[in-house]
């Protein structure tokens, strides 16, 4: 495969890792609020999301024909469901006694899983990026080549993990969200909620329940 080609698969993982979105916002709120370790354990369970989309976006680009779109409709509702009851607990939250909050994400790495696999931005993103970036470079691309893409896009997506980690662990970062870790969490709630509302709501209309 084209070395060329490789280096750029590499590039779109890593935007579609950098690209502001849900699973960012989710990050950065564990990683400031609990430190670097929590949020690379966040990002490390997120791996297997940012490789499914990025598995189903090459199937998109090179064989849209061998995915039903009833797949990406079933996607698209767990997406929506799940944003909207993260959303949901993040507009109620409220502190604790011990002054942590009831948004406090136990287990990191499990929550960066489930975020990975139902983040409604991830596939529109990858597919818009890898059509970016690559459409004009897949002209002979075979299945025998998959694997090693997808390898290259997963080193991209580790490096910008690793980028992300490293600003969450910055002290003006950390101490910002300790000033306001309250009202940061209710507003990404509310983000939460409208990126959910906003799925849903295409949803219906790919489905023709709405005109």
């Amino acid at each position: 495969m084209d070395l060329a080609l490789l280096v750029s698969a590499a590039i779109a993982g890593a935007i579609v890792v950098l690209t502001p979105g849900p699973a960012v916002i989710a990050f950065i709120g564990i990683g400031a609020a609990r430190g670097r370790w929590a949020g690379a354990q966040f990002l490390f369970g997120h791996l297997l999301g940012d490789t499914l989309w990025c598995s189903l976006a090459l199937v998109a680009l090179v064989g849209a024909n061998l995915v039903s779109p009833w797949l990406f409709h079933g996607l698209a509702l767990a997406c929506g469901l799940y944003l909207l009851w993260l959303g949901t607990k993040a507009v109620l939250v409220r502190k604790r006694p011990d002054g942590g909050t009831s948004a406090d994400v136990d287990r990191p790495y499990v929550r960066g899983l489930l975020f990975g696999v139902s983040n409604p931005k991830s596939y529109p993103v990858t597919l818009a990026v890898f059509t970016a970036i690559l459409a004009g470079q897949l002209g002979g691309f075979g299945w025998s080549e998959a694997p090693i893409f997808l390898l290259a896009c997963l080193i991209g997506f580790v490096l910008a993990d690793f980028i992300l980690i490293w600003l969450v662990g910055t002290g003006p970062l950390r101490r910002f969200y300790s000033s306001h870790e309250i009202w940061i969490i209710r507003a990404t709630g509310v983000m939460f909620i409208g990126f959910a509302l906003n799925t849903l709501w295409h949803l219906a209309r790919d489905l023709s329940l709405i005109a």
